[in-house]
C-alpha cells in the first residue's frame, strides 16, 4: 500500500493540471511553453503549462511526452519516505501499472527564484495502481530548475489529505 501511494504521488507530483482534465484537453504544447521569455510572469506562465502539458502526457500515457519534462536526476519522495526515480516512474507509466484517469489541481501557487522555482498546490486524483484504487486528495510541491534555457522537474513531494470523519 506504500509504494502504491509513493506511485500516485510521484504521477500527480510529475504532472498537476490546473483544472480536470482528459486525454484530448491539452494547452500550448511543452516545446512551446519551454521557450517562454524569462520574465518572471511568462515563467510562472510556462511553469503552470508545463504541469498541464505533463498531465495531459500521464493520462494518455505518453512517455515521449512526459519524459523531457522531468530531469535525469529527478527524485520524488512520498507520504511514507519513499524515494523514487525518474526510471522508476517511466517504467510504470510504459507498463501501464499506473493508469491516471483524472486529476484536478487547486490552489496552485508558483514562486521563481532566479533559476529555480517552486510549485504547490493541492489535487484531487482518479486511477489505479497495479489495478487498486489510488484516487484521492494530495497537496504537493514540485521543484524545478531552469538548465539549458528549459524548465525541468527535479524533484517532488507528496501529501496525503486525509479523509474527513463523520
Amino acid at each position: 500500500m506504500r509504494q502504491m501511494l509513493s506511485i500516485v504521488m510521484l504521477i500527480i507530483a510529475a504532472a498537476p493540471p490546473a483544472g480536470a482534465l482528459t486525454p484530448g484537453a491539452v494547452g500550448v504544447g511543452a516545446a512551446q511553453a519551454q521557450t517562454a521569455a524569462p520574465a518572471q510572469g511568462s515563467a510562472e506562465a510556462t511553469l503552470m503549462q508545463i504541469e498541464r502539458d505533463a498531465t495531459a502526457a500521464i493520462i494518455k500515457r505518453d512517455v515521449k511526452a512526459i519524459t523531457p519534462l522531468m530531469a535525469d536526476d529527478y527524485v520524488f519522495t512520498g507520504p511514507d519516505a519513499q524515494v523514487q526515480t525518474k526510471a522508476q516512474f517511466i517504467a510504470d507509466l510504459s507498463s501501464g501499472d499506473l493508469a491516471l484517469e483524472a486529476s484536478e489541481i487547486q490552489d496552485m501557487k508558483v514562486r521563481v527564484y532566479g533559476e529555480t522555482a517552486v510549485v504547490t498546490y493541492a489535487t484531487t486524483d482518479r486511477g489505479t495502481y497495479k489495478g487498486r484504487d489510488i484516487g484521492g486528495r494530495y497537496r504537493w510541491t514540485d521543484v524545478f530548475v531552469r538548465r539549458g534555457g528549459r524548465w525541468q522537474l527535479v524533484s517532488a513531494q507528496g501529501t496525503a489529505i486525509p479523509k474527513p470523519t463523520p
